[in-house]
């Protein structure tokens, strides 16, 4: 097993498993399900295969894949983990199962919708895994066909709408990445003797500051739609109110992440003195992001919506975290994605299934479901608290540590960010209260089974009602990861930290040691900036 392709065999598991679903007859609906949960649950066993391979105590890329692709143009494809990539490629592969699973009662196009969540899969682990521009812009783009074809052919009324927004958003956004990639591979040709995408060496290239500075934006433009910062913000609640419940799962918990993942990979690896020149503009929008986010939360009718914000405010936490630099900051942004990753996607999932017994989103419609739902009610309480940040539950070591990390270096920042703690308990208990207590809104689960509605709700049959044996497995897994993360976090942030003390290491020094003011003739620099990213930056491998 030492000479097994881990992550190649990862990453396109569910291609592969795609391949042949997409032959298989078009009436066979049950094995088309069949088919897509067991691919994702072999997926997900081999990423735990790969995960007892990573050590806990390298900061550099491990499990590293080297082949040469186009050797005259010197294209390669170049694979690697490290710290904060093996757990976004972990949480991928154990949340895609749960996608499967609550898309049970999809009746129309099934094979398709499996095949497009298996090819949404692969797109999502490559781009996490991809340590070379080429490859990983590769990924970065092909995220976009699937989650467009499943927001647009599986989605709510406005579907449509949302999925060319969603498209839109992201092809322009990725238009300044592929540039300012090209500019990156012919500068280290000219610098090297031979053009690279390899990201290990082009952290040794010497850029100008204006030229670093430029580059620096053209990323993280096409990361902050991602992500998505305001004010590049828009596309997101209508994507995830119009996604079906896995659309909304996979772009909570994955799609979004991908852009945080690129800010810490790519704007804070290749350009650390520009990000420490943007890094105020970057904490003011991440602030901006937590109480924008928080506020819209706050008068949210539609549920789908409000989880959707909710979305905004928590990655402007990973924001904060990531240009705190710091490694309390960085490390709680990384468990910050973790976190939201498991917290809001278990609340779509929770949101799906709602919708499918009352069919509405409406906070209006609805009322006193507790009596009817208890089983549902109670975990629906346990994830908004998880998701508030309640001490003993994953969401509140990833906040307070980025809450902590910020404060060490820029404390207004940090007070301002603790409002957004305050109003997500504001928004999350207000929702629950008006969804799960009060007088009942929705018929169901009294006499026997239909009594009549207040006005505009509809009359739903007693069963099913409260949590079915499908959907408890959807649930209970990332249940019991919510709380292992907020009672015993010590695993996860042991393997996080190396990469962070790394990270974090090399943009404090490097911005320390950057010349200021405009050179003097003849005066020798006392440290080489390149040699500090060589001796300092590089990731190197094991």
């Amino acid at each position: 097993m030492e000479h097994v392709p881990w992550l190649t065999v990862v990453t396109f598991a569910p291609l592969a498993g795609a391949v042949p679903l997409a032959f298989f007859p078009p009436r066979a609906v049950r094995l088309h399900r069949w088919w897509g949960l067991g691919v994702t649950v072999a997926t997900f066993g081999l990423a735990l295969g790969m995960f007892t391979r990573f050590s806990s105590n390298n900061a550099g890329f491990q499990l590293v894949e080297h082949v040469v692709w186009v050797r005259s143009l010197n294209f390669n494809y170049i694979m690697g983990v490290d710290g904060i990539s093996v757990f976004l490629v972990l949480l991928t592969a154990f949340l895609m199962p749960a996608g499967v699973l609550v898309s049970w009662r999809v009746d129309r196009q099934v094979k398709f919708f499996m095949l497009a969540l298996l090819v949404l899969e692969t797109a999502m682990l490559g781009a996490f895994v991809s340590i070379d521009l080429l490859l990983f812009f590769f990924f970065f783009e092909a995220l976009l066909f699937p989650m467009y074809l499943i927001i647009g052919g599986w989605g709510s009324e406005r579907r449509i709408y949302a999925a060319v927004k969603f498209f839109l958003y992201t092809m322009a956004g990725s238009a300044f990445l592929l540039v300012g990639i090209l500019f990156l591979y012919f500068k280290a040709g000219s610098q090297f003797g031979h053009p690279t995408f390899d990201i290990r060496q082009l952290q040794e290239l010497t850029l100008s500051t204006t030229a670093a500075r430029w580059l620096f934006l053209a990323f993280f433009v096409a990361f902050a739609v991602k992500t998505p910062l305001v004010p590049l913000h828009t596309w997101l609640p209508d994507a995830h109110t119009e996604a079906p419940t896995a659309g909304s799962l996979a772009l909570a918990s994955v799609v979004i992440k991908v852009g945080g993942y690129g800010l810490i990979r790519f704007n804070l690896g290749l350009f650390p003195e520009a990000s420490d020149h943007f890094r105020t503009l970057v904490l003011v929008l991440a602030v901006i992001g937590i109480i924008y986010g928080a506020v819209v939360a706050l008068i949210q009718t539609d549920i789908k919506r409000l989880v959707a914000y909710s979305s905004v405010s928590h990655m402007g936490f990973v924001t904060l975290g990531v240009f705190a630099f710091t490694i309390q900051g960085l490390s709680g942004g990384i468990l910050t994605m973790i976190n939201h990753g498991l917290s809001t996607g278990a609340l779509f999932l929770l949101v799906g299934m709602l919708y499918e017994r009352t069919h509405t989103r409406d906070l209006r419609k609805m009322g006193g479901l507790a009596s009817i739902v208890p089983v549902y009610a109670g975990v629906l309480l346990f994830v908004a608290l998880s998701s508030i940040g309640l001490p003993g539950l994953n969401g509140f070591v990833g906040e307070f540590l980025v809450i902590l990390g910020t404060f060490v270096s820029t404390r207004p920042f940090a007070i301002a960010a603790v409002t957004g703690v305050v109003l997500s308990a504001i928004y999350l208990l207000w929702g629950y209260q008006r969804l799960m207590h009060g007088p009942p809104a929705i018929a169901g689960g009294a006499g026997n089974g239909h009594t009549q509605p207040s006005s505009g709700a509809r009359t739903i049959p007693k069963r099913p009602w409260d949590l079915e044996l499908r959907e408890y497995f959807v649930v209970v897994p990332i249940m019991a990861a919510i709380l292992f993360i907020g009672i015993y976090p010590k695993p996860v942030l042991d393997r996080i930290e190396p990469t962070t003390v790394r990270i974090v290491g090399c943009v404090q020094l490097i911005t320390k040691y950057q010349p200021q003011g405009p050179p003097v003739a003849h005066q020798a620099s006392p440290i080489s900036v390149p040699a500090l990213r060589q001796s300092l930056c590089s990731p190197g491998t094991p």
